[in-house]
């Protein structure tokens, strides 16, 4: 049996789905038309819109391939379907609170997805990982490429 991979939340598989059949369905016609033409118009090697569309193209191809292999590992977990939503688990959406009481508000997200600009940080994070299983009350020692700090767990919710 396959071991699970590493988990994505739905909207994170969709999201790549959607880049995926992006580059697919718009991006790779448009360029293997540029490339057609461009071989139409004589020697090639002096031809900049056939050197640039190749390159473009084996470029999208890489990204393709990468995105099928990682939609192939991933295992799609799914927030809403969290059983114990006292505490910390992947997908949760935790409000925490530092020393001098500054709040900031995370998802736990599959690393793929993470985004820290939008609050959402990946699951093999460090303040994922010191989040993992905590209660609402419970503090944590997160190490940052800051410095150390702590943070209280005030609310956590589940979408």
């Amino acid at each position: 049996m396959k071991p699970a991979g590493p988990p994505i939340t739905p909207a994170g598989m969709a999201a790549l789905k959607a880049r995926y059949d992006h580059l697919l369905g718009t991006e790779r016609p448009a360029i293997v038309e540029i490339v057609s033409w461009a071989a139409g118009n004589g020697d090639r090697s002096e031809n900049g819109d056939y050197l640039y569309g190749r390159k473009k193209m084996r470029e999208i191809d890489r990204e393709l391939a990468h995105l099928i292999k990682r939609m192939k590992a991933l295992r799609v977990v799914d927030p809403a379907a969290q059983v114990d939503r006292s505490r910390v688990f992947f997908g949760a959406r935790v409000t925490i609170a530092d020393e001098d009481e500054n709040r900031q508000t995370v998802q736990l997200v599959g690393d793929d997805e993470q985004d820290a600009g939008a609050g959402l940080i990946g699951w093999n994070s460090p303040m994922a990982r010191a989040l993992r299983g905590a209660s609402v009350g419970d503090s944590r020692v997160v190490s940052l490429p800051s410095g150390t700090r702590e943070w209280e767990v005030m609310s956590i919710a589940y979408d």
